[in-house]
């Protein structure tokens, strides 16, 4: 079976086609502000990259590296940029404690003799798990191919190390092989990323975020070391080998991680525009995320260093635990900000302009820089995208900006808050193939040039968005993708009528189209008045914009809660796609069966619908595990997850069965068309209640607009 995925985060990559994507503009040569000039004057490239490296003094992990989550590695680090934070001149540096499980991860040394006869060390990666062998101790290890519920039928593994090979991207993520290795008895997974991820070298390391329990444990080994060891194996007799391995990871729950704040206080010292990144990290990560940490603190050090006087208070917030922060759950990144929003300062929501995020900002990830934002932001910054002059000598195909925002980092925490997000993009760089979680994220993959170009478009952009009265939300980009990705064979295979969602989605379009036309008139003159000095115009104007500000950020949240939905491989959705998808699928499943074809919906059609890709691979107590712990799972433990999961339709005695009779002669497939034919009159209902109250949300929110036109 071809599967076109790809995981990353215990997800496959988003389906593209959704995205609302500019296309390249030709750059103008608009002459910039002064305050801009002189921002420009001062950015220091060295500063930024000097503090990146300075970075990795701190590890938890002397061979490796890491600073991970509640770490003394992250401890250290964040004190650091404290620290930083005063020296270059923020004010009301502030230190925020946050609940977190921690993870020190020490070290995996795994020796073994080779072909040769020689001693073979191995020094492994790690995972999110308690594992210590108290010294080096001797253990059993086994291959076992993909680590599937098949490769291990009739292997002998309890007590002992499992190998195994994995592609993270294109099949499943760490934690099923890892589990289903761990419920037959496992002292624990070693996995060898066999493409996907770590692919720059052959002696490369992959460390993720384990989305499982602590106390099934896993460590990464490069295909070198693996290639010995395998050829070890097959020169042993019954295919095992006893191995010396020293190992020490720990995982606490309940412990302290900080997250670090500093200010530009402006005029308006309730008003914010928050930048932010994370600083704990895997290996060295001077991409992920050293480096956004030095760009984040080179602009704030170039505003200061160039005496521009904010009109709102710009806030610099350094992150923790955003790689992992949560043991056993699926959500279990973004934990720093998640806790930095919801429950360390709510308050900030509805005072805050913008979030921009930094990830991985000093590696020229494609000819065209991309900025990712909500869908609201979208129209806005490809104007300014539009207006910025050439920056340095990289990214030749100027700048696109594309929506929506994924749940790969910080940034989308932020958003599901309320407070409109965006981010520099990585994610379909060959950089996330190569280097991304490993220990050639190094200042050997360091491009000034790239950095620099980031350090001048986001001063930049924050100047612009600091020179804005009222927030530039355009309601009719999520609208209109709302519309776009209503799917009229499914709704019909359904019978579910769209014509009252639409005409509701078209209402709230004609509002939005009124609100931006209000807001660009308010947000031109603004800026005229500062442009002329004349500061009691400007702050008459600022002020007599206060209600319609908080009022376009309330109708914000407000989308973000009733229109954000993801699926079970977190991509996010609007609501009506998750049965809607489910429809199609089943539908055309059902037909296939009917003609006796089994091959069609296993192969195209059933792994598609929610999690039930894992039922193909993996034993029950295994698909049961990781289903449970996201439908029946507390809020805290599922943090940014909580609530986004539309539904679960389980089919995974139907696909084992289906399995089991692929290669009959005429099987009776009556039970497996009446169990899907049961599951897609669920569906049907579903989408029709999604459609139900989808419309009722969009005309709410057509209602809050209408007020504000």
């Amino acid at each position: 079976m071809l599967v076109a995925t790809s995981l990353v985060a215990c997800t496959p990559k988003e389906d593209t086609s959704k995205e609302k994507k500019e296309p390249v503009e030709d750059v103008k040569t608009a002459p910039l502000s002064d305050e801009k000039d002189k921002y420009l004057s001062k950015v220091d490239v060295e500063y930024a990259f000097e503090f990146a490296k300075g970075m990795e003094e701190y590890k938890t992990n002397e061979k490796l590296g890491y600073r991970t989550a509640g770490s003394e590695a992250e401890r250290k680090t964040g004190e650091k940029i404290g620290e930083e934070m005063k020296k270059i001149g923020l004010t009301e540096v502030t230190k925020d404690a946050f609940t977190v499980d921690s993870w020190e991860f020490e070290k995996a040394d795994l020796t073994f003799t080779d072909t040769a006869g020689k001693e073979h060390l191995a020094v492994l990666g790690g995972y999110q798990v308690n594992f210590d062998t108290n010294g080096v101790k001797e253990l059993e290890i086994v291959y076992a191919g993909k680590g599937t519920a098949a490769d291990l039928e009739g292997l002998d593994i309890e007590g002992k190390l499992v190998l195994i090979d994995i592609n993270q991207r294109e099949e499943w993520w760490i934690n099923y092989p890892t589990y289903q290795a761990h419920v037959k008895g496992a002292a624990g997974v070693i996995a060898v990323q066999e493409a996907g991820y770590a692919e720059v070298d052959p002696d490369a390391l992959n460390t993720q975020d384990i989305c499982g329990p602590d106390d099934a444990p896993a460590f990464s080994m490069s295909q070198t070391d693996a290639g010995e060891l395998k050829k070890a194996l097959e020169a042993s007799k019954n295919d095992t080998l006893t191995v010396k391995f020293d190992a020490k990871s720990t995982v606490k729950m309940d412990q302290e991680a900080y997250n670090y704040y500093g200010k530009i206080v402006g005029k308006d010292p309730d008003s914010y525009i928050l930048l932010s990144g994370h600083y704990d990290s895997y290996f060295a990560g001077f991409q992920d995320d050293n480096a956004a940490i030095g760009m984040m603190l080179g602009i704030a050090k170039g505003m200061i260093d160039s005496g521009y006087q904010p009109e709102k208070t710009i806030i610099f917030n350094a992150i923790a635990a955003e790689e992992w922060g949560k043991s056993n759950t699926r959500y279990d990144w973004s934990t720093g900000a998640y806790n930095q929003i919801f429950n360390i300062h709510p308050e900030w929501v509805g005072k805050t302009f913008a979030n921009m995020n930094f990830e991985l900002p000093a590696f020229e990830h494609t000819t065209q820089d991309e900025i990712r934002s909500t869908y609201e932001l979208n129209n806005y910054l490809t104007e300014f995208a539009k207006e910025v002059p050439p920056l340095s000598d990289v990214y030749k195909d100027g700048i696109s900006v594309v929506s929506p925002l994924r749940t790969w980092s910080d940034d989308f925490s932020f958003s599901i808050a309320g407070v409109p997000a965006l981010r520099n993009d990585f994610q379909d760089s060959e950089f996330m193939h190569s280097h991304y979680h490993s220990q050639f994220d190094s200042e050997d993959a360091f491009n000034a040039e790239a950095l620099k170009f980031h350090l001048n478009l986001y001063g930049l952009l924050t100047i612009h968005y600091d020179q804005t009265a009222i927030v530039p939300l355009d309601f009719t980009t999520r609208l209109q993708a709302m519309k776009d990705l209503i799917d009229a064979d499914a709704f019909k295979q359904a019978s579910v009528a769209s014509d009252d969602l639409t005409k509701e989605i078209d209402h709230a379009m004609s509002s939005a189209e009124e609100v931006n036309a209000k807001v660009a008139d308010i947000n031109k003159e603004y800026a005229e008045a500062l442009k002329q000095e004349d500061a009691d115009r400007a702050k008459k104007l600022y002020e007599e914009s206060r209600e319609l500000n908080s009022d376009l950020l309330a109708a914000y949240k407000y989308a973000e809660d009733q229109f954000v939905r993801l699926t079970w491989e977190d991509e996010p959705i609007f609501p009506h796609e998750h049965a809607q998808n489910n429809v199609k699928n089943l539908t055309a499943s059902i037909e296939a069966l009917t003609t006796g074809d089994i091959a069609t919906p296993l192969d195209e059609y059933l792994y598609a619908i929610d999690n039930n890709w894992y039922a193909y691979d993996f034993d029950q107590e295994v698909f049961n595990y990781f289903t449970d712990y996201v439908i029946k799972a507390p809020k805290e433990q599922l943090m940014w997850g909580a609530g986004r999961i539309v539904d679960h339709e389980d089919l995974f005695d139907t696909i084992k069965s289906l399995q089991a009779k692929k290669e009959q002669t005429k099987p009776d497939l009556s039970v497996e068309i009446a169990t899907l034919t049961d599951a897609l009159g669920r569906q049907k209902e579903l989408l029709q209640q999604t459609v139900t109250d989808e419309t009722a949300s969009v005309k709410k929110l057509g209602e809050l607009l209408s007020e504000l036109k």
